[in-house]
C-alpha cells in the first residue's frame, strides 16, 4: 500500500495572510484541494492521510466529493503537532493503524499543489529498493557560508549540494522508528522531513526534482502559481 502523508498544519505566517495558505481559494479551490487531486493523479496511491486543523476538515472533505473524489479515498485526519515534524509523526501514527511496516508513505506539503505525477511515480518506484527517497535540486548560484550573517566565512562547493524538495517516500515501519529515537527533545530541532532517516542512517536516494515543483511560502510564491492558473484574484475562506 501507498499512502500519501498530505501535511496541512501550517499557520503560513510568512505569508500574511488572514487563513493559512494551503486553505486559500485559488479560481474556486482551495490549494489543498488542487494539490490533493494532483496527488490522486499518481494512480499508484492507494490513499490519502491529511494532518489538519478539526475546523478545516468538513471544508476539505466537501471540496473533494465535489470533484467527485470518493470518500474511502481520504483514509483519515490526523492534528496537527508542536512541529512540523511531530505533525509528521502524528500522521504516520495515523496510517500505522491500517497501514503496514513495509507499505510506503509519501510525504508531501499542502502548499505545493504543483507535484507531478512523474515525480510522484519515482518516489514510489525507487523506494522499491531503498529505505527513503528525496527529490533534490542542484544548486545554480555560488553558495557562501557566514557565521554571523554578514560576512562570508567561506565559498561551498556547490557541485555538492543540494536542495531538498517534497514529496519525500520512506518505508513506514522505519521511518516512523527513526522518528521515536529522536523523542523528545530532538525532533523538535528537526528541519527537514529526510532529516530523521539520515540520522538513523537508514539508506535514502536522491532523485531528480522538479523547478515546478515551488513551495507557496510567500506572497510572490502566491502571485505566480495564481498566475500559473489563470485565477484573477484569491477569495479567503475564513475572516
Amino acid at each position: 500500500m501507498n499512502i500519501a502523508l498530505i501535511l496541512s498544519g501550517g499557520t503560513g505566517k510568512r505569508l500574511g495572510s488572514d487563513i493559512p495558505k494551503q486553505y486559500i481559494s485559488v479560481k474556486g479551490s482551495m490549494i489543498i484541494t488542487r494539490c490533493l487531486l494532483k496527488v490522486l493523479e499518481c494512480k499508484k496511491i492507494d490513499g490519502i492521510h491529511i494532518v489538519a486543523d478539526e475546523k478545516w476538515r468538513d471544508r476539505i472533505v466537501s471540496e473533494m466529493k465535489s470533484e467527485g473524489v470518493e470518500s474511502s479515498v481520504l483514509k483519515g485526519f490526523s492534528d496537527p503537532g508542536k512541529t512540523r515534524q511531530l505533525s509528521i509523526l502524528n500522521g504516520l501514527y495515523g496510517i500505522r493503524e491500517y497501514a503496514k511496516p513495509k507499505d510506503i508513505v509519501i510525504v508531501h506539503d499542502a502548499a505545493r499543489p504543483n507535484v507531478s505525477e512523474a515525480l510522484l511515480n519515482a518516489c514510489v518506484d525507487e523506494c522499491k529498493f531503498y529505505d527513503g527517497v528525496i527529490p533534490v535540486l542542484p544548486m545554480k548560484d555560488t553558495v557562501y557560508l557566514s557565521n554571523d550573517g554578514t560576512s562570508i566565512t567561506r565559498v561551498l562547493d556547490r557541485s555538492r549540494i543540494y536542495a531538498g524538495q517534497a514529496p519525500e517516500a520512506f518505508r513506514l515501519g522505519k521511518y516512523i522508528e527513526a522518528n521515536e529515537r529522536l523523542i523528545p527533545d530532538d525532533i523538535l530541532n528537526i528541519n527537514g522531513t529526510t532529516e530523521p532517516a539520515v540520522l538513523a542512517g537508514l539508506n535514502v536516494c536522491m532523485i531528480h526534482g522538479e523547478e515546478s515543483n515551488y513551495k507557496i511560502t510567500t506572497k510572490e510564491d502566491l502571485d505566480r502559481y495564481i498566475s500559473s492558473v489563470g485565477s484573477r484574484g484569491i477569495l479567503s475562506l475564513l475572516k
